[in-house]
């Protein structure tokens, strides 16, 4: 059975401008046009007022005279989205961006190596976007797209809702029939002609009636969505558009040089374990570092040749640390991260003379086993088993 999240940032633009200037939160604002144009996003005191997005800026003027408007800024909302998107690199690679504010990723195959339970792992996420972004946002848990995006909409604003395999059915069938997916004013004015008001009305009626009404394509789908079917693949990027990396916010700024060490270390085994699961390898290592006051800044360095390997990744964002020369500077979050990846069958590297017949490569892959096996605190190296008091 799948794990499918959907990940959908609450009026995105509106959270994004309100988190620049806190000052907007109380008051009703939408980003958009002020004379002419159309709202883009609307914050929760300006739906109030029925301010919803996509209507006529003097419509919403009129609505609520005293509406604060705010000129729309893409690039800045297009780096907070890349911000929010390398969050779910740092979960799995099965993530699909469908726009600038939404996205399904697919924890399957990663949830044993994240603890186990999704609900955990999601609420993690949303606090990590709201430490790191100050922006809230949804998740939907189900097992299929249809049900997890349907999941988020109901868990709006700002929550988490999980839908288990055995509840699909009876989550879905009280839902009015425009909430299944592509179902708009014209196709809902059909069904409720049929006499059809809810999805248990489209459940409960025979495929052939439907296709009839609908058309044979159309009316299939609704049957089969209407019984929660839905076998639609998470469209992951491709890897040479991505990078992998993990990155881990203490639970309060520390200045502690080992415990950052500590950290930087798990990070660098938890991107090279996600590299491994995934057949990669890659030679650039990037760490970042995030101060008490959030400025951030980031340090490259390329490996002689490119791998999987944790020490060897570790070692390098140890280097790219300690050429930093801090001085007890408190620091709010770390990060590791691999580029320039490859496909680990398409990709040679030199041995060395002295290279033993099983080396760290045998040692991490056996490890990596374990993990999946028993979950990921099976096995660990010794500076790990006892995690760090102030990292969260």
């Amino acid at each position: 059975m799948r794990t499918i999240l959907h990940v959908d940032m609450d009026a995105f633009y509106a959270s994004v401008e309100m988190a620049r200037d806190p000052s907007l939160k109380n008051v009703p604002m939408f980003v958009g046009g002020s004379a002419r144009g159309v709202v883009l996003s609307a914050n929760y005191p300006a739906r109030v007022y029925g301010i919803t997005a996509g209507m006529p800026s003097t419509r919403a003027r009129r609505l609520c005279p005293q509406v604060m408007v705010v000129h729309p800024d893409f690039d800045h909302y297009t780096e907070v989205s890349k911000a929010v998107s390398a969050v779910f690199d740092t979960l799995t690679d099965k993530v699909e961006m469908t726009s600038i504010d939404e996205a399904f990723i697919d924890l399957t195959s990663a949830l044993r190596r994240l603890g186990g339970d999704a609900g955990i792992v999601a609420e993690g996420m949303r606090a990590q976007i709201m430490d790191e972004q100050r922006i809230p946002c949804s998740i939907g848990i189900g097992p299929s797209k249809f049900i997890a995006k349907l999941a988020s909409k109901a868990a709006k604003p700002d929550g988490l809702k999980v839908v288990a395999p055995d509840a699909v059915i009876s989550f879905l069938h009280p839902l009015p029939v425009d909430a299944i997916w592509g179902v708009g004013e014209v196709t809902a004015e059909k069904l409720h002609r049929l006499g059809l008001m809810t999805v248990r009305d489209i459940a409960n009626t025979p495929r052939p009636t439907l296709q009839r009404a609908l058309g044979e394509g159309q009316g299939r789908l609704l049957f089969d969505l209407a019984w929660g079917q839905d076998d639609r693949s998470v469209l992951s990027r491709e890897p040479a558009e991505r990078s992998i990396g993990s990155q881990e916010t203490f639970g309060c700024d520390t200045d502690d040089e080992e415990v950052v060490a500590t950290e930087i270390l798990r990070m660098a085994a938890r991107t090279a374990a996600r590299m491994r699961a995934q057949s990669m390898v890659g030679q650039v290592v990037t760490l970042s570092v995030r101060f008490a006051d959030f400025t951030t800044i980031t340090r490259t360095g390329t490996l002689r040749a490119p791998t999987d390997l944790t020490g060897e990744i570790h070692a390098e964002a140890m280097r790219l640390w300690r050429k930093l020369h801090l001085q007890r500077a408190r620091i709010r979050r770390v990060g590791v991260r691999v580029e320039k990846l490859a496909e680990k069958d398409d990709t040679y590297v030199q041995p060395t003379l002295d290279e033993p017949t099983c080396g760290w490569e045998q040692a991490e892959r056996a490890v990596d086993r374990a993990v999946l096996r028993f979950g990921p605190t099976a096995v660990q190296r010794a500076r790990l088993t006892v995690r760090a008091a102030q990292a969260t």
